[in-house]
């Protein structure tokens, strides 16, 4: 054999392929680079000396000239690590180097690659000659420390996760670059972090010259400067809490960026509750720092690993030949000076075992991460939510901000046991207690007993401007229909397209400026980021916090002679959803004896019993194969072997109980709109669709249950965008089926949808 290598060329001669020496050099030196950042860079560069090294094989050897079928090249790379070096950094380096294609594995999986009685390879002598050679165990120590969390396992399972993270990133980005042709492969090219610094100042600066005088915008005045003020702290954990309206959106961008610049942090991750709402808010920063600031939106609309290739003589070597391959690869590594994403796509991303969802974790050390409505957390997930967090900031150089209007009790030194070591001279906003009293512009309502939909249609008939927010999309419908005759009504939920409920939105905005009447149903999307003003919010009874963000909508600009009136009340016709059960009822006591439930107070005895009086177990709970799999637990039990349950884990971390898939809904804004049928068929035509037409794409998506949107897909209602994709994109086929007013459509004899857990 002349010669050894890593990728082939099909049709192409030999002297074009890429030799393996090549390979494992340049993913070495690119995953050190991407681990120095957090003190690990000789432990990557090993993982990417020796991840392929099986691929020196006569059987590999054969599958790149075609004469054979693929076979194992990973496990051989585990074998030698955990033949060379002891315990734990041998595990720790077979864990890497074993899934680095398939994904991280349990340890009893690891236990079987690395058994040759139980896993046979293919035999790979002479791989040493096309390798660096090994460095000493003193080499890989790291070049900064490293503290343990008190979490037994913890802080090496982050650790494996990271490094993980850093060869899988640098490996798809070698490949990709060997493909391109030996060229560059274009990551940026955007404005630094003190180029947008300065944007941001001079927007801001602009907005506050031009604000008129009032009690809100001097309280935003009041907070923009405390956080630029604030921005010289050292990095770690900060707290911001604002009122609702008190700015707080750019307020937290301003200090993310003045606190990167001054730190030399990377980047700004802003992580959003809802998917529905970080269009708006990238709309948002992309007014204040420019469309060619390099804001990157990522959310978890299209899933290309669990795609399949309809075309099954499609050869793939792991280069991304075959068109799915090349969409994962396409996935986005977060290589941008400012993301926003959200908590779904964060927080699952780091307990994810799979390649594609893990890549992008290395981005998140040496940067500023704004938690916005931090306290949107799910109780479940809460404790390895925060220990990640805490993670973050103590051994990879990144800053965290806490971002809300109702700050969660969930410091330490609130008596939160499992709480984050975070102390009041870390909260950026000016006095916050002040603030909350200052910005006062509501009066809450409790109407005791059911109250049936057709009082909150009267009352919609007697107020001209009024919004009723309420727990599912199926009430949203059934009560629009109830004020649909009524002049200025309007519906929001996720059944609408993005697109569309952005052009809703506008309007509503645009007639708020005159005097025609505006009455909105929405579901809780409104609630979190969507800048709208109206005198009356009803609320169907759920969290404190979500109460709170109601009124936010609610006399948001103090314009009004008195307070705004905000309006709770038990749905007669819509029992409210059980995942808003506990929630609900620790709101009922807040609501029953406080004059002002919206105060900082009484918000802190809301958390209190939400949080406190749940018990510990209740706070690391979710659920594997139908049984309580607690995850900090399951760490602590392999602290010492290291054999962690990588791929339990992620099957157990679920922000979201019910994962909800795409169907694109070609929406038209006008009869003669055709961006939406322009785009589709731009993305069928082409044999690796771009990641900017991707990202375009998601403002025409509707989540559904996954099995109406198989039973669709069965009767031909919905049909594939990409003629080489089976089920990754699915467009509606026929829009009789979505609604002008209220969206898609998803009445069926044949199908009941869980609807009543469905609240966006």
């Amino acid at each position: 054999m002349t010669g050894i290598y890593a990728h082939s060329v099909p049709g192409r001669p030999t002297a074009q392929w890429e030799p393996l020496a090549d390979h494992l050099a340049r993913v070495g030196d690119t995953a050190a680079r991407f681990a120095g950042v957090f003190g690990w860079g000789e432990l990557a560069r090993l993982a990417g000396t020796l991840h392929d090294v099986g691929k020196a094989s006569e059987a590999f050897q054969a599958y790149l000239h075609g004469r054979a079928p693929s076979c194992d090249h990973s496990t051989a790379g585990a074998r030698v690590a955990a033949a060379d070096y002891p315990h734990p950094v041998g595990r720790i380096l077979a864990t890497l180097v074993a899934g680095h294609h398939a994904g991280l594995d349990d340890g009893d999986g690891i236990d079987r690659r690395l058994d040759p009685r139980q896993t046979e390879i293919p035999a790979f002598d002479g791989w040493q000659s096309h390798a660096a050679a090994l460095p000493p165990m003193a080499r890989l120590a790291p070049t900064r420390r490293f503290a343990r969390s008190g979490l037994p396992g913890f802080t090496d399972a982050f650790l494996i996760r990271m490094l993980f993270s850093c060869l899988v990133d640098a490996d798809f980005l070698e490949t990709e670059r060997f493909y391109a042709g030996a060229r560059p492969v274009p990551r940026g090219g955007h404005p630094g972090i003190p180029a947008l610094q300065a944007r941001l100042r001079t927007h801001m600066d602009a907005v506050s010259a031009a604000a008129s005088p009032s009690r809100v915008n001097a309280v935003r005045a009041e907070v923009l400067a405390a956080v630029r003020e604030r921005a010289a702290l050292d990095p770690g954990l900060f707290t911001l809490t604002v009122p609702t309206g008190g700015g707080k959106t750019l307020a937290s961008l301003t200090f993310a960026l003045d606190h990167a610049a001054r730190h030399g942090l990377r980047r700004v991750v802003h992580v959003a509750p809802f998917t529905a709402i970080i269009e708006q808010t990238a709309a948002v920063f992309r007014s204040a720092l420019g469309e060619e600031a390099g804001i990157l939106e990522h959310h978890a609309t299209f899933d290309w690993q669990a795609a399949r290739s309809r075309d099954d003589g499609t050869r793939d070597d792991g280069t991304g030949l075959d068109p799915v391959s090349r969409l994962r690869r396409a996935a986005e590594n977060w290589d941008a000076p400012v993301v926003v994403t959200t908590a779904v796509q964060l927080f699952e991303s780091l307990y994810a075992n799979r390649t594609a969802r893990c890549r992008k974790l290395h981005n998140l050390a040496g940067s500023v991460i704004v938690l916005d409505e931090a306290q949107a957390m799910p109780l479940p997930l809460l404790k390895p939510c925060l220990a990640a967090i805490e993670e973050l900031a103590r051994n990879y150089g990144a800053s965290v901000v806490l971002c809300t209007a109702t700050q969660p009790a969930l410091r330490r030194i609130d008596g939160f046991a499992a709480g984050l070591p975070i102390d009041d001279t870390r909260e950026l906003a000016p006095d916050p207690p002040r603030l909350a009293r200052t910005l006062r512009r509501v009066a809450v309502e409790r109407i005791p007993g059911p109250t049936p939909d057709e009082t909150v249609a009267r009352r919609f008939a007697e107020a001209p401007r009024m919004l009723c927010i309420v727990n599912s999309r199926r009430h949203a419908i059934t009560l629009f229909d109830r004020i649909a005759p009524l002049p200025g009504a309007v519906h929001l939920s996720t059944l609408m397209c993005p697109r569309h409920r952005r052009a809703v939105l506008d309007a509503a905005r645009t007639t708020l400026r005159g005097e025609a009447p505006v009455r909105i149903v929405s579901t809780s999307l409104i609630e979190a980021g969507v800048d709208i003003d109206l005198p009356e919010v009803w609320r169907a009874a759920t969290g404190l916090d979500a109460v709170a963000q109601a009124a936010g909508r609610c006399n948001r600009e103090g314009a009004l002679a008195g307070p705004g009136r905000v309006v709770v009340f038990d749905p007669a016709d819509a029992p409210p959803p059980r995942a808003l059960e506990t929630a609900r009822r620790a709101a009922e006591e807040v609501l029953r004896t406080r004059d002002d439930p919206l105060a900082p107070d009484a918000i802190r005895a809301y958390f209190q019993e939400v949080y406190w009086r749940r018990g510990e177990h209740a706070l690391d709970a979710p659920q594997l194969d139908g049984e309580p799999w607690p995850i900090l637990p399951a760490l602590a039990e392999r602290a010492t072997t290291q054999a962690f349950p990588f791929a339990r884990i992620a099957r157990a971390f679920r922000l979201i109980d019910e994962a909800m898939e795409p169907v694109i809904v070609p929406w038209r804004a006008t009869p003669d709109d055709d961006r939406a049928e322009t785009l589709l068929a731009r993305i069928a035509a082409m044999d690796r669709p771009l990641g900017d037409d991707l990202r375009r794409l998601q403002a025409y998506v509707v989540p559904v249950p996954p099995a109406l949107r198989a039973l669709w897909l069965a009767r031909g209602r919905l049909r594939p965008v990409h003629p080489l994709l089976e089920g990754a994109l699915l467009r509606l086929d026929d829009m009789a089926f979505y609604d002008p007013r209220t969206g898609l459509r998803l009445e069926d004899d044949a199908y009941r949808a869980p609807e009543d857990n469905i609240i966006a």
